[in-house]
């Protein structure tokens, strides 16, 4: 146990030794769409096709990469760096990320890992980077909590009303055809603000009481 409890805390220090390529302010404002030379007017009417077509979460996390830059607020910097280099590698694949639920289900991806290796840093009494992750944690809380998304209770509500429906059927209850038919086109959770992947740990949650 001691080999296995060593051999993660050294596998999340080595992931906080990753060092990103420096990029200096103006060049990554740049990248980001934005000019770091009269960006207030700039960006009062750069407010086109590219502002418009990437989920508003996003938006607000390019717009606060300045601020932080400019505040060297380092760990907003890597949660904002870290949820901008998301969107765009997702953006070259099949599923790019275009809607605010799908980069907050990335984020409470970062947000879980950043939690595990706390607490490996915890149990190797290495204090000092626990606090560096449950600090990026707490940013992320910030901007998890910026999207109205369903309740808790509205989502049980959901879940149970569905598998009620599925129980009575001759499918069965299983976690694939809940989700299946919460989230298909007139579904009880078709286009709504939920998580999916929070929906599908409640859902796992349920069916193990039962």
């Amino acid at each position: 146990m001691a080999s296995l409890r060593t051999s993660a805390t050294q596998s999340a220090l080595r992931s906080t030794r990753k060092k990103t390529p420096y990029i200096c302010p103006r060049c990554e404002l740049r990248q980001n769409g934005f000019s770091p030379v009269n960006f207030t007017a700039r960006n009062q009417t750069r407010h086109s096709s590219t502002d418009t077509a990437i989920p508003p979460l996003l938006a607000k996390i390019k717009n606060d990469l300045k601020a932080a830059m400019k505040a060297k607020d380092t760990p907003r910097l890597n949660v904002l760096r870290s949820m901008i280099s998301e969107y765009n590698n997702a953006s070259k694949t099949a599923h790019p990320i275009k809607t605010d639920m799908q980069l907050l289900s990335a984020l409470r991806k970062k947000r879980n890992s950043s939690i595990a290796a706390a607490d490996e840093f915890s149990k190797a009494n290495r204090q000092d980077l626990e606090e560096k992750q449950m600090q990026e944690v707490k940013v992320m809380d910030e901007y998890y909590g910026s999207v109205k998304l369903l309740t808790e209770d509205e989502i049980r509500q959901a879940l149970r009303e569905q598998i009620d429906i599925l129980e009575s059927g001759s499918e069965g209850v299983k976690p694939g055809n809940v989700l299946k038919e919460l989230f298909k086109p007139g579904g009880k959770l078709d286009g709504k603000p939920v998580d999916k992947a929070y929906v599908a740990e409640q859902l796992t949650e349920w069916l193990n009481r039962k």
